[in-house]
């Protein structure tokens, strides 16, 4: 990340913080536990006793029943204790959301910043970007829950791998390379609980205030609570008979290890989130909510310190879909013993009780999952008393919808947009050259769509022909087709007609929720209906070649406009947010040079006979299966991952990297005789097991990317490797870092990337155990190769 673009979002969150500084008023009738004066001496509301001492007060109080009724997403009061009720499920997926029961807009704040969805967002590869709206989100969420409109606890981020074109969800994902969506977990968990709050390493933070620290010395404190979803290996909505309630994904483990795992092992470890959401679909015969070796591995192996929640109502489906138990009472039996601690829904609520009767459940396996609730609930400040004289406090409905926030909604649709076509530099537009404009295309004036889904009510959204009016005001429009959908041609004349006319064209077209969401999977990957006659048909009046400008989360076979020669650009705009129509117009007129890259490789509509419900990410040509994702596939694509063009052209030097790397210094002094001795049988890689310091191996690799046109602007610097000679299901290549930098015209501009070699040279072997390839490792930066001869 350039200090440019690190300097700039940063700042706009510090003006934030500094003129933050009015505290909102008590409300008398907001519910909150330990209210004085009768409700505050509770050992629980003791701010000076550890976590796990004022978790284990409060269990020891309850009722059995009230014990239950902790089972639940949506938790009743407890009048006698002072406790009210509290809903768990509250969304943020890029912005606060309307999804979830926790969240309203009725009230003195009535909308909130609507970023870019995921997918987009994830297309800037811009790690400080991420953090920022993570960190903006939360500000604005603990705004809305102080004055009680919103929980503490949100389930976000989706960090599933966006393997197959079709599903659904994969909007909402950072798409199909699981070192980009860890990067992306990471930054976003991190910002939404808190990290950019903290000012001297953990315990000072933003407004001054310090906490209690945890029995261990490290500050537990949290601003809210993030959510790593779906857990795991969950990626398909409805495909034929397959639906993702009675789905069983069959994974191999090296696919587990190398590509459905990192992400959430990385929202774990480094991103140190605090909740776990366990998904719908089986893994390996296993409901995901009953895995107790892949839950427990998370907290013992990965060090998780949170809660896990079931999706809703994933610990029915252990029964009612997956049919893995004999009865309810088993299926909540399974799902608390395997780890799993709430039940979004009530499944538990109503089957708990004679699961004890029958001997199924022990009142401990309860106040196990209870004192993992409680424990972050007390981290979140919940049970300190009135919010508004908390550290947090201060945030209102003065800090929702800033200003600062809706810039960096702006400058995240711009860094996002893709720009994948552009014969003859035809983009940008001269506004001061073009006399007309024409824009077609059923989304052009609708507002309604440009989020995507899990998206919440916008500050201030404005549609695309209205920010295109902005700079040309001689624009007419004509949505061509009814919907999205297309399934008529009744609009097309009024589209030709305005097409003739206009100087120069764009045509709007793609995806919107009614082809690809929670719960529908698409079945093709051509654009819908007629639309891609209604492009053909304006391309072949138009004075010049037109704009094709595509909406959507999922990538779109558009082979016929890359050939066409009437259609001069390609732009993917993804679901930009409710700025989307301001940066698409910025990109179009060049008061912005576009530099994000496809975060997902683009497939032929050929690949839709390829089974959604084939997990495996490797190809096998013995049963014609290409594979899946950049790494592995080998088949044709539309757009490869990273594609992306710029109004400027831009060329690499490698200024520095190691020829070599010893691993003497780093192996377990036990390990090295047998190193010696596989090498001698022709053994040609180490288990990272036997590895003991990987620190001692990073190395930066030193890059000047120079810029060659006459414009300014970001540049996305993408690093791959390549493992030496053959290994058996090893990638055809795998991105090793990443780091968007400012560029000025015609000067060049020096970065720098960390490669870790045990994390990122490494690959999974077929039995799932990471091996570090010994011999010539191929560093890849464009067309440029560089080896690192990795020996023992």
């Amino acid at each position: 990340m350039s200090t440019h673009w690190r300097f700039l979002i940063i700042l706009h969150l510090l003006r934030f913080s500094l003129s933050s500084s009015h505290p909102i008023k008590s409300n008398p009738y907001l519910q909150f536990p330990c209210k004085p004066p009768h409700y505050n001496s509770y050992p629980f509301c003791n701010t000076s006793l550890p976590i796990k001492t004022r978790a284990q007060s409060l269990i020891s109080l309850l009722t059995l029943e009230e014990k239950i009724q902790q089972l639940s997403n949506n938790v009743t009061q407890i009048p006698r204790l002072g406790l009210p009720a509290y809903e768990w499920w509250s969304e943020s997926l890029h912005g606060i959301a309307t999804d979830g029961p926790g969240i309203t807009f009725n009230g003195t704040i009535q909308s909130a910043t609507s970023f870019p969805q995921v997918i987009l967002t994830a297309a800037s590869f811009n790690r400080t970007l991420w953090k920022s709206i993570a960190s903006a989100t939360a500000i604005e969420a603990r705004a809305m829950y102080n004055v009680g409109q919103a929980g503490l606890t949100f389930w976000a981020p989706n960090i599933n791998i966006f393997r197959d074109p079709r599903w659904g969800r994969g909007q909402e994902t950072p798409g199909e390379d699981p070192m980009v969506v860890s990067a992306y977990a990471i930054e976003y968990v991190t910002g939404f609980q808190g990290e950019n709050w903290r000012a001297d390493g953990g315990v000072q933070y933003g407004f001054g205030e310090k906490r209690a620290l945890r029995d261990d010395g490290g500050s537990d404190e949290l601003m809210l609570s993030a959510c790593c979803k779906h857990f795991t290996a969950y990626d398909l909505e409805k495909w034929r008979d397959f639906t993702r309630y009675n789905f069983n994904a069959v994974v191999t483990k090296q696919d587990l290890e190398d590509t459905y795992q990192p992400p959430f092992k990385s929202c774990i470890q480094q991103g140190k989130a605090s909740c776990l959401m366990c998904s719908y679909n089986s893994v390996n015969g296993i409901p995901a909510c009953a895995q107790k070796d892949l839950l427990h591995k998370a907290r013992k192996d990965w060090g998780f310190k949170g809660y896990i929640t079931s999706d809703c109502d994933a610990v029915a489906t252990i029964f009612e879909y997956q049919n893995y138990t004999k009865s309810a009472e088993d299926a909540v039996a399974i799902a608390l013993k395997s780890g799993t601690d709430i039940n979004c829904g009530t499944y538990m609520l109503r089957h708990t009780q004679s699961a004890i009767e029958q001997g199924k459940v022990q009142e401990n396996d309860i106040d196990r999952a209870l004192l993992n609730l409680f424990s972050v609930l007390l981290r979140l400040g919940y049970f300190d008393g009135d919010p508004a004289k908390g550290k947090f406090g201060k945030l209102g409905p003065q800090d929702v919808c800033t200003s600062e926030h809706k810039k960096l909604a702006l400058e995240a649709a711009r860094q996002g947009i893709v720009l994948l076509k552009n014969d003859k530099k035809f983009l940008p537009l001269n506004k001061n050259g073009v006399s007309s404009l024409a824009v077609i295309g059923p989304m052009v004036n609708d507002t309604s769509q440009l989020g995507g889904d899990y998206t919440g009510v916008p500050c201030n959204q404005k549609s695309i022909v209205q920010e295109l009016q902005e700079y040309m005001q001689k624009t007419s429009c004509a949505i061509g087709c009814p919907d999205i959908a297309c399934n008529t041609s009744n609009g097309f004349m009024e589209a030709l007609s305005i097409a003739e006319e206009a100087e120069v064209v764009i045509v709007v077209a793609g995806l919107d929720l009614s082809q690809e969401r929670e719960d529908q999977d698409r079945y093709s990957l051509l654009l819908p209906g007629y639309q891609m006659s209604l492009i053909t048909t304006v391309a072949a009046v138009t004075k010049k070649p037109l704009v094709l400008v595509l909406t959507g989360g999922g990538p779109i076979d558009v082979s016929f406009a890359e050939v066409d020669p009437q259609i001069a650009s390609i732009l993917w705009i993804g679901y930009p947010g409710e700025t989307g129509g301001k940066a698409l117009s910025e990109v179009i007129f060049g008061d912005y040079n576009p530099g994000g890259r496809l975060p997902m490789t683009w497939y032929p509509e050929s690949f839709t006979h390829i089974p959604m419900t084939d997990m495996n990410m490797r190809a096998d040509p013995s049963r014609g299966y290409p594979g899946r994702t950049y790494r592995f596939y080998a088949g044709k694509r539309v757009y490869g991952f990273g594609h992306g063009l710029s109004y400027t052209n831009y060329t690499y030097k490698l200024l520095q990297a190691p020829n070599k790397l010893s691993l003497l210094g780093s192996i377990k002094p036990k390990s090295k005789k047998n190193i010696l001795h596989q090498k001698a049988d022709g053994v040609d890689y180490i288990h990272m097991n036997e590895v003991e310091n990987c620190d001692l191996l990073r190395f930066y690799v030193q890059i000047s990317v120079m810029n060659k046109g006459d414009m300014d602007g970001s540049h996305i610097v993408m690093l791959f490797s390549r493992v030496p000679h053959f290994f058996k299901g090893a990638p055809e290549k795998q991105l090793i870092g990443f780091d968007r930098v400012q560029t000025v015209s015609y000067q060049s501009t020096e970065t720098s990337i960390l490669v870790d070699p045990c994390e990122h040279l490494s690959i999974a072997n077929e039995h799932g155990t990471r091996i570090l390839p010994l011999g010539d490792h191929t560093l890849i930066l464009a067309d440029l190769e560089h080896t690192v001869t990795i020996e023992t």
